[in-house]
């Protein structure tokens, strides 16, 4: 079974910069789409972006969009959201999950929580001066 274990958060001033990793096991990585999700205190878990198998499709929701970056590295396991210019509305549980969708299938991701069915552990990113 896949199993993601997220790491590179912490806590950063507003306008800065921070790259989340998300390492996958137990299963080849090239065929999963993943998505980055995150999650205030009291709120509901909110898509960030995703990234289809073999790295072809992005998509990244509007509050982002121009200030993160998503990466794969399939042969090494490893997927990135590069963070920038981050503020405090940034603050929260950063989550990466897979959603099996292999390459043939055609270059497609979701930013919406319901179609993955692996996720990791998260990993707190808090945007604070």
């Amino acid at each position: 079974q896949l199993q993601l274990v997220e790491s590179g958060g912490g806590l950063v001033q507003p306008g800065g910069s921070l790259r989340l990793s998300c390492a996958a096991s137990g299963s080849r990585l090239g065929d999963y789409a993943i998505g980055w999700f995150r999650q205030a205190p009291g709120k509901e878990r909110e898509g960030v972006s995703c990234i289809s198998s073999s790295g072809g499709g992005t998509k990244y929701a509007d509050s982002v969009k121009g200030r993160f970056t998503i990466s794969r590295d399939n042969a090494k396991n490893m997927v990135y959201l590069r963070m920038n210019s981050l503020q405090p509305e940034d603050t929260a549980v950063y989550y990466c999950a897979a959603d099996l969708i292999p390459p043939a299938v055609g270059p497609q991701c979701a930013i919406v929580p319901g179609p993955y069915d692996y996720w990791g552990q998260g990993t707190q990113v808090t945007v604070s001066s």
